[in-house]
């Protein structure tokens, strides 16, 4: 059976992010995924979806179903 879970490399240690799936010893393999700087972080960056998504010109404007509680 293969199961992954996720967890964090630094400094030569490997820290699991969730609960292993197994209780017993058990072999593993490790997979090491390509992360951008900000992921390998933690922080969130305002603005980082800036342009990834189409905005209406009219965004802003008072919506037709919410008339009567204006």
């Amino acid at each position: 059976m293969l199961t992954s879970c996720k967890g964090i490399y630094e400094n030569g240690k490997i820290e699991l992010t969730e609960a292993a799936p197994v209780q017993n010893r058990t072999e593993v393999i490790v997979t090491f995924l390509e992360t951008k700087k900000e992921e390998v972080s933690g922080r969130h960056f305002l603005g980082n979806l800036k342009g990834k998504f189409p905005t209406p010109d009219d965004f802003n404007e008072p919506l037709d179903d919410l008339k009567e509680y204006m």
